[in-house]
């Protein structure tokens, strides 16, 4: 049995204010606080983490006393925690959401941090660390966040330093489309390591093409690069390999390429560069891609249009083009058209995505143990789903209030419980069911959903009441991704590309 913790919590952030405090003198919190363990107003984001991390069961004999202290037995007094919010970009245009709905919330932050601190004591070190979209403004998503009067707080209170690192090597602004302006960015002050999964890597036998791969930028030849001739690579953070802790915090939403995000997901924000990770597969399905589905001749003549393009731009060539290419495919197709593998049929980031997992969980500060009969480390995850996101995620989502968070150290344990939540299939889901199937090295302990038992417990209370994983269900289904609506819903049933097995 896999155990889950839910928590039940007010479905908003609204009333509370950075540097998110606690708002109540919670008894574990005053001795490492003093005075300011209760600052602030009510904080129902706060009282939501700390339930779900009770709900976990974590040092659950002490809960509810001073001694109190969840992270305890995951990381030693004196170690390095990095926690690893979804800071994605610092706007969403969707017009009936917001950042509620897009990043990680600062008051979700701030109270794993506290616990953190609580683990680790002023003598060790607790960061954030995250390597959001390219053209995301970092400053800004911090000051979303409310981080600056965070780590305020932690230099007045503790005498700690709180540090904040982009990840990205590169930050870009685009205009229409088009990249317009690239800036070096100083990286991970740790630097990187080059992970090779070799055959271990869910790109081996997979039968897709790394030529035709294509990563986040124009020039897909690093991406073909480092997937070719036996290598499967990647730029991973040495802050996030070095941290004893690493606590993964994703935002509860949908996604264009890989149906929902999640903990899986999430941990994209760990490598340096995009490049290195495949999105997509050019072409249709038929001509082994995974870039749109069917035959149409708009599609291909859209896809040889964006690889024309692609090639000219990283020429610095090519900008008009690229923009009458944009301005033509909504033209003729409007919002169906699908375009870049944002589609259920996308066969390629679900492999890059369990792939980073594994790099991860199989790596420490000694290098990668690809042969260990369990995984190098322990990852605890606390996703954020008090506003959560549907629709066009995981850019431009709109807000949907749920009031949940859920905390897990197996991930797959924990997306299968927020799948439920959403009225989703996680069979429809490719990263979930074939981490399930897996034969190793295993991201997950379960055999199959019914291995998962789900403790909720409310913000208000000391109790969790256990529950199957099969009682969880979404009174409303959220709106999936448009190319994937009709095709993740529990009652959808797969229409054309590929096959969808249960």
């Amino acid at each position: 049995m896999i155990r889950v913790g839910l928590a039940r919590t007010e479905p908003s952030y609204a009333g509370i204010r950075p540097p998110w405090g606690p708002g109540k003198a919670y008894p574990e919190l005053e001795r490492l606080l003093g005075d300011a363990a209760a600052e602030g107003p009510a904080n129902p984001a706060y009282a939501g983490v700390r339930a779900a991390l009770r709900a976990l069961g974590l040092d659950e004999p002490r809960f509810g006393g001073p001694e109190w202290n969840p992270l305890g037995h995951l990381v030693r007094r004196g170690g390095r925690v990095v926690l690893k919010p979804n800071f994605i970009r610092h706007w969403n245009p969707a017009p009936d959401g917001g950042p509620e709905s897009l990043i990680t919330h600062g008051a979700v932050i701030r109270a794993m941090a506290d616990y953190a601190w609580l683990a680790v004591g002023p003598e060790g070190s607790v960061a954030v660390a995250e390597a959001p979209q390219h053209d995301c403004d970092f400053g800004r998503v911090k000051s979303i966040a409310g981080l600056d009067a965070v780590a305020r707080f932690y230099e007045g209170t503790l005498g700690a330093e709180f540090p904040v690192l982009d990840l990205r090597r590169e930050a870009v602004v685009y205009c229409d489309g088009v990249i317009v302006e690239r800036t070096p960015l100083p990286g991970d002050p740790l630097g990187y390591r080059v992970v090779d999964l070799g055959d271990r890597s869910f790109f081996h036998t997979s039968g897709l093409d790394p030529a035709r791969f294509r990563g986040a930028d124009y020039d897909p030849a690093p991406t073909a690069s480092h997937h070719r001739d036996g290598r499967n690579e990647y730029l991973l953070s040495e802050s996030v390999l070095r941290a004893d802790l690493v606590v993964n915090l994703p935002k509860l939403k949908t996604h264009k390429k890989t149906g929902v995000t999640l903990a899986l997901k999430n941990l994209v924000g760990i490598n340096g560069d995009k490049n290195w990770l495949p999105h997509h597969t050019v072409g249709s399905v038929a001509e082994g891609g995974d870039e749109y589905p069917g035959d149409a001749l708009v599609d291909g003549a859209r896809s040889r249009a964006a690889e024309l393009a692609r090639r000219l731009l990283a020429r610095g060539r090519g900008r008009t083009l690229l923009r009458y290419a944009r301005r033509a495919e909504h033209a003729l197709r409007g919002d169906a058209f699908i375009r870049a593998g944002n589609w259920y049929g996308n066969d390629t980031t679900w492999r890059m995505c369990l792939d980073l997992n594994r790099c991860l969980y199989y790596s420490d500060v000694e290098g990668l143990h690809l042969d260990s009969p369990r995984p190098a480390r322990t990852v605890l995850t606390v996703l954020d789903g008090i506003v959560a996101g549907e629709g066009e995620g995981p850019l431009a989502p709109r807000d949907r209030p749920l009031g949940v968070v859920l905390a897990a150290t197996d991930p797959v344990a924990l997306d299968l419980a927020a799948i439920r939540l959403m009225g989703f299939d996680e069979r429809r889901i490719a990263k979930v069911r074939e981490a399930l199937r897996d034969p190793g090295p295993r991201l997950t302990a379960l055999r199959g959903p019914e291995d998962v038992r789900v403790f909720e417990g409310s913000a208000r209370g000391f109790e969790a009441d256990e529950r199957p994983l099969a009682s969880l269900a979404a009174a409303k289904p959220f709106l999936a991704h448009p190319g994937w609506r009709g095709h993740v819903e529990r009652e959808a049933r797969g229409r054309g590309g590929r096959e969808v097995r249960g």
